[in-house]
């Protein structure tokens, strides 16, 4: 007897399950930590869903187009995030999964395979979506006392509001895997998602909706308005989901939106499977193409090597790390994501009119300065929990070969440490020192910041290196997987306690130094000392954790 598709599910089923069963080292601490993350970030979005739509309730009709407008934009968003998801998700699924090979040469039926790939495609690739939409209807709903009919009818248009893009998203794969090979088609889509997601962010930076909270700005609400509406059309199945729940939040029905969103998904479902059974294996006969090793033939990367004073180890170590990071596209390209992101919290500090406060502006331009550098050393653990921390564990299986070359593992420790360094200070400083130029600061808070980001980089460089080298995973997939472990969220709470530290003992010493500054109040001997001894303490705390750092790892990895 032939088993329905659902069978074929059963192993990612199971082997989620074991690994539930199984104990790790870390499991306990990372449930609480991103247990506690995610019902903090629930409750965030429940509570800011439900006061937006108590809040529009006040305004009659304008509330109820903002409200409909506010709905059609949020589909149109998860749209596109769920059309793209759906290309990148579909890729790994059906071309690139370490299964395929084995369920291929089964006798089961293609049309099966393909609704056990597609299932498997929809729940990774609309979870995030569902989770994020659950809260945030539920706040939307309970503010305006919503029906019953309200929470089923969410359910029954989420569901092939998510199957629609995510089939559109299968059926773009099929053709692009079948014009360039899968693993370069990965790297395309991976750039392509990334210059999304940094346009998306540009985008809302143009629209500048803080217009509405300024009284001048009264005038232009109408255009501002104008372009809420531009993106919204009746033929994008965005449009049908959020009048079917609105229709719902006002106590009627609107099948025919529903409907359209039911026979879309269904229709595109047959569609799908049917090139699924027409194009997919010789797409997949061309996934197993080799990837091109462009980078190993890049010689201008070993001149410039050889320009640096560097021993003939460090340097050919240099030249490796450096030629795998160019070649995972995943790793490279999230800098310019990084970037994009810069970019746009550098121009809010230029937007941001701080001298509307009176005679306060100066203040609050200091308070900014030390948020500036509290942000700059988050950005800094975070890059630094990405790149650096998963340094040792990216050598996988080839660790042998470090430990039986002739290089010491001191010095190898030390490589990973100066390669992670340089951008990650140079990219700290560059942030620092130009939001505080944008800010008009004063001078003396340039100064302390500036140095201040030169100890906390070295401090969580170091850290993330000895705690990479102390907590290795050899076999994980990728460096996300690394940096999840219990030894990268170890790191990140250690790092987030050490910049809270060095901001208060950097912080207090200069607000008094400003403050007696301001006043023209000499300092005396005792509050000179208090001053010094506080800048002093962050230094040396930045230094300790730097050499403590380094020598744990060292040690961790010495042991036999």
């Amino acid at each position: 007897m032939a088993q329905p598709f659902p069978y074929l599910l059963l192993p990612s089923i199971w082997a989620s399950r074991n690994r539930a069963q199984r104990r790790e080292r870390g499991d306990l601490l990372r449930a609480v930590m991103f247990g506690g993350i995610a019902i903090a970030v629930a409750c965030a979005i429940f509570a800011a869903a439900f006061w937006i739509a108590w809040q529009l309730a006040d305004y009659a009709e304008l509330g109820d187009y903002l409200l409909r407008a506010g709905l059609s934009w949020l589909f149109l968003t998860f749209l596109s995030f769920l059309a793209f998801s759906g290309v990148v998700t579909a890729l790994s699924t059906f071309f690139l999964s370490d299964d395929l090979r084995l369920l291929l040469a089964a006798p089961v039926p293609s049309y099966r395979l393909f609704h056990a790939r597609f299932a498997r495609t929809l729940v990774h690739a609309s979870w995030m979506v569902v989770v994020f939409l659950t809260p945030l209807l539920l706040g939307i709903g309970l503010a305006r006392c919503a029906p019953l009919s309200f929470y089923a009818l969410a359910v029954l248009t989420i569901v092939p509001f998510s199957v629609i893009p995510v089939a559109l998203g299968t059926a773009a794969t099929l053709v692009l895997v079948n014009v360039f090979p899968a693993r370069r088609a990965r790297d395309i889509l991976m750039l392509m998602g990334l210059f999304f997601a940094a346009s998306i962010v540009i985008l809302l930076r143009y629209i500048r909706p803080e217009r509405l909270m300024h009284v001048e700005s009264l005038p232009d609400i109408t255009a501002f308005f104008s372009t809420l509406q531009s993106p919204i059309t009746p033929l994008l199945p965005s449009f049908w989901a959020g009048e079917t729940l609105f229709a719902s939040l006002q106590g009627g029905r609107d099948f025919l939106h529903l409907a359209a969103l039911w026979t879309t998904a269904l229709m595109l479902m047959v569609g799908v499977g049917a090139a699924y059974e027409r194009w997919h294996f010789a797409g997949f006969s061309n996934a197993q193409e080799a990837r091109k090793a462009r980078f190993t033939r890049l010689h201008v990367l070993d001149r410039v090597a050889h320009r640096i004073p560097l021993s003939i180890a460090r340097r050919h170590l240099l030249i490796k790390d450096v030629k795998v990071f160019l070649r995972d596209v995943s790793q490279w390209s999230q800098l310019l994501l990084l970037l994009a992101l810069v970019l746009v919290y550098l121009y809010n500090f230029r937007v941001l009119d701080l001298d509307r406060i009176p005679y306060m502006g100066g203040v609050v331009k200091n308070v900014y300065a030390f948020v500036n550098l509290a942000m700059a050393g988050l950005v800094m653990a975070t890059v630094a929990v990405r790149f650096v921390f998963p340094a040792v564990s990216a050598e996988g299986q080839a660790f042998w070969i470090i430990r039986t070359a002739p290089v010491s593992i001191r010095e190898f420790l030390w490589s990973k440490f100066w390669i992670g360094l340089v951008p990650i200070l140079a990219l700290s400083e560059v942030l620092t020192v130009a939001a505080n130029e944008l800010l008009g600061v004063d001078p003396f808070l340039e100064i302390v910041a500036a140095v201040a980001i030169v100890f906390m980089s070295f401090a969580l460089v170091g850290l993330a290196t000895g705690l990479g080298a102390r907590y290795p995973r050899f076999t994980a997939d990728n460096a996300s997987q690394v940096a999840g472990s219990f030894g990268g969220i170890a790191f990140m709470v250690m790092a987030v306690l050490f910049v809270l530290v060095v901001i208060a003992l950097v912080g207090w010493p200069s607000s008094v130094y400003l403050f007696y500054r301001v006043r023209h109040i000499p300092l005396d001997a005792s509050r000179q000392a208090q001053i010094t001894a506080s800048f002093a303490a962050a230094a040396l705390v930045s230094v300790a954790i730097w050499w403590l750092g380094m020598r744990t790892g060292i040690r961790a990895l010495q042991e036999p």
